[in-house]
C-alpha cells in the first residue's frame, strides 16, 4: 500500500544567467575594434546622428557596419582580437555543474557571436542580431523582428529577456551581466546579489548607489555564482 503521508520530492528549478557579450565576454567590443582597425572617421557619422537623437541604436550599427571593406580573412583576425575570455568554456561547465543556465543576449551581430563560441566548442542560447558578412558589401545586420524579445531600438532588448525569465517561473534565481549603456535596464531587474557588472555599467550602478559584484574576466562570475542559492 502506498504510503500517502511521504513527501513528494521535487526537482530543484535551475537558474539562468543572462550575460551581453561584447565587452563582457570579450574585453573589447567589436565596434570598438573595426573603428580602430578599418573604418575611417567619415565612416562613424551614423553614430553621431545617434548619440543626436536621429537614428535608433540598431540604425547606425547596420551603417556603421555596412562599410566594412575588407576580405573575411582579416575581418575574422579583427574578431579573434576582441579578447574572448579564454576561460569561458570551463566556466560554463562550472556553472551548468551548479546548476546554472546560460543564455547570451546582445545588440552586436550573431555572425562574430557564433564564430568566436564555435571556435571554443561553446553551446549555449544566444539572442542576437542576425548578419552575413559579404566582402563587397560589408557586414549585413538585420533586425531581427521574429524574435519574442525584439527591439525597435536595438534590435533585441536584454530588459525583456531578463523580465521573461523573471515571471516565468522555470528558473529558482536569474542574474545578469553587462558592460554598456544598453545594459542598464536588464541589470536593474535582478537582485543585487546576481548583479555582474564592468565598464561604463559598473559606473553607472556605482552613481546609483546600486550593488553588484564588479568583474575583469568573465569566467570570474562562475566563481561568484558557486554556492550562492
Amino acid at each position: 500500500m502506498a504510503n500517502h503521508d511521504q513527501p513528494i520530492e521535487s526537482t530543484p528549478r535551475p537558474n539562468l544567467l543572462v550575460t551581453d557579450f561584447d565587452g563582457t565576454m570579450t574585453q573589447d567590443d567589436f565596434y570598438q575594434c573595426v573603428v580602430q582597425q578599418l573604418l575611417t572617421p567619415e565612416d562613424l557619422s551614423p553614430w553621431r546622428d545617434y548619440t543626436d537623437g536621429k537614428l535608433s541604436h540598431f540604425e547606425a550599427l547596420r551603417r556603421i557596419f555596412a562599410k566594412i571593406q575588407t576580405s573575411e580573412e582579416e575581418l575574422l583576425a579583427v574578431v579573434a582580437g576582441m579578447g574572448f575570455d579564454s576561460n569561458a568554456a570551463d566556466a560554463i561547465t562550472q556553472l551548468r555543474t551548479n546548476g546554472w543556465h546560460v543564455t547570451v543576449v546582445s545588440n552586436g551581430c550573431r555572425w562574430y557571436i557564433d564564430h568566436l563560441l564555435e571556435r571554443d566548442g561553446i553551446q549555449v542560447e544566444v539572442h542576437s542580431n542576425p548578419g552575413d558578412f559579404l566582402p563587397e558589401s560589408g557586414l549585413l545586420l538585420k533586425l531581427p523582428s521574429d524574435s519574442p524579445y525584439f527591439s525597435e531600438e536595438v534590435g533585441i532588448s536584454k530588459a525583456k529577456v531578463v523580465s521573461e525569465a523573471l515571471k516565468s517561473g522555470r528558473y529558482g534565481q536569474v542574474a545578469f551581466a553587462g558592460d554598456g549603456r544598453p545594459d542598464i535596464e536588464a541589470a536593474l531587474l535582478v537582485e543585487p546579489q546576481f548583479r555582474f557588472a564592468r565598464a561604463w555599467l559598473g559606473e553607472a550602478l556605482s552613481q546609483r548607489n546600486e550593488q553588484f559584484h564588479r568583474f575583469e574576466a568573465w569566467s570570474e562570475i562562475a566563481h561568484m555564482l558557486q554556492g550562492s542559492c
